[in-house]
């Protein structure tokens, strides 16, 4: 058993396909499922079923799986060690957030690390939370952004700061001449939200419902410039990060904050409770720790 053979295993664990696991792993896709097939007979069990162009886990898949995973994690935290013993300022360092918080909170954070450290490469991976989480979960990501409580045990959540939903209003609504307003004002209104893909959709809808609003959803976008505009084109309101606000140079919408209960999400970071970190990471982790929300 070697270790090219579990990559590809986990790879196409992963996948369930052959063809994309070869693409992942650089190799032709005869290659890998020559190697699956020797992995196979050295352990003396099928580890996939194939069904056509889909494989799924065999119970020895299943079974050998977890320790792949865990064995090349292993690996890969010995050769980062040695690596980073000789030049801890050197390497990679990956962090991920979701796509409400990358664009607006990140690049400065992200400039200065790259002044502090020239020599290290900063790989930036944006997504959504599940796969942020999972990502970390399996240590792809050194540290990663998200806004809400993980759902992975494996990983360290760390709170860095509450960020305010402002309303987002039409320049042109009535509401606007209000400096202050309650959710009850607009609980007649149309709501144009996030995705439900994204987790502010899901953070805004609860919180509404949690005032006696159900919220009649007009519009929705995987963006919030998207949003944004089309509440300035008076499609709806919105709730919307005060981070994208502040980070918005042409400001069409009118934002004002809510009363108490005033809508907030909690911005975290998390990593993998037992992965080691490398100084470049600890070094991160520190940057985001004293950034400004």
């Amino acid at each position: 058993m070697e270790l090219h053979q579990l990559r590809y295993f986990v790879a196409v664990a992963d996948l369930q396909n052959f063809t994309r696991a070869a693409e992942k792993c650089l190799v032709s896709q005869p290659s890998l499922s020559q190697q699956i097939i020797k992995l196979e007979r050295e352990i003396s069990q099928p580890l996939f079923d194939r069904l056509g162009r889909t494989v799924r886990l065999t119970e020895a898949g299943r079974a050998m799986y977890d320790r792949a995973m865990t064995i090349l994690r292993s690996v890969d935290e010995l050769q980062d060690r040695v690596n980073e013993a000789t030049e801890p300022t050197r390497g990679a360092i990956r962090i991920g957030a979701i796509p409400t918080i990358a664009p607006y909170f990140l690049p400065p954070i992200l400039k200065r690390f790259s002044r502090r450290f020239p020599d290290a490469t900063i790989e930036m991976h944006e997504d959504l939370t599940p796969i942020t989480e999972r990502r970390c979960a399996e240590g792809e990501l050194d540290v990663g952004i998200i806004a809400t409580a993980p759902s992975i045990d494996a990983l360290h959540a760390e709170p860095l700061f509450d960020e305010e939903l402002l309303l987002a209003l039409p320049p042109s609504h009535r509401l606007t001449m209000r400096r202050r307003l309650a959710l009850s004002d607009v609980a007649d209104e149309p709501f144009v939200l996030m995705s439900e893909l994204h987790c502010l959709g899901e953070q805004v809808v609860g919180f509404c419902r949690q005032q006696g609003c159900s919220p009649v959803i007009r519009c929705q976008s995987v963006q919030l410039l998207m949003i944004q505009k089309l509440v300035a084109l008076g499609l709806g309101v919105s709730l919307i990060p005060s981070m994208a606000v502040e980070k918005q140079r042409d400001r069409r919408c009118v934002y004002r904050s809510l009363t108490p209960p005033t809508p907030t999400r909690t911005i975290r970071m998390i990593w993998h409770k037992d992965r080691y970190q490398s100084p470049l990471a600890r070094e991160m982790i520190q940057s985001l720790r004293t950034a400004e929300s």
